[in-house]
């Protein structure tokens, strides 16, 4: 668009503001939001580049305002109302604070320490089922070993794991 077109636009939306108003409120249903749009409308074609020549200046600007106002309450509808947002400020937070936090790091050090002190193929199971979620009979065909010793080895695997972090057996 021309600088002169931009600025014959800028002037006739200066001029007609009232009757664009009017107009838009109408359509849209609010006269708040047909103010918001048309300052909206003024903004963009401050910064309107290229565009083809306007034939009819008032569609032109009620097509934009109408846009722009959609676009506002298409952004508007997805934000959460005000008493919803303070309702889910008043939900329990449930997540663990800085103490549980250190606990549960404590706990994960002591199994660490506590699994490598396994012998080599206890630890290769323990990890092959507990970590990778392996089928007890995958284990034993990738370790060329029964399933029933695979389960054995598991089990003190456990044992020794609950007695090195203090848990009890399950």
């Amino acid at each position: 668009m021309s600088e002169e077109a931009r600025l014959a636009l800028l002037a006739f939306l200066t001029q007609r503001y009232d009757e664009l108003k009017r107009r838009l409120a109408r359509h849209l249903g609010s006269g708040e939001l047909a103010g918001d749009a048309l300052q909206d409308t003024w903004l963009r074609l401050e910064r309107l580049e290229n565009q083809a020549p306007v034939l009819n200046p008032r569609a032109f600007l009620l097509r934009m305002a109408a846009n722009i106002a959609i676009d506002q309450q298409r952004s508007h509808s997805r934000a959460l109302p005000a008493d919803e947002a303070e309702a889910l400020m008043d939900l329990p937070d449930h997540a663990p604070g800085p103490e549980k936090t250190a606990e549960d790091r404590s706990e994960v050090e002591q199994l660490m320490k506590a699994m490598r002190r396994l012998p080599e193929r206890r630890r290769a199971i323990l990890v092959l089922v507990r970590w990778e979620n392996l089928p007890h009979k995958e284990v034993a065909e990738r370790l060329g070993i029964s399933v029933r010793t695979v389960e054995h080895e598991l089990r003190k695997a456990h044992e020794f794991c609950a007695a090195a972090t203090g848990r009890p057996k399950k």
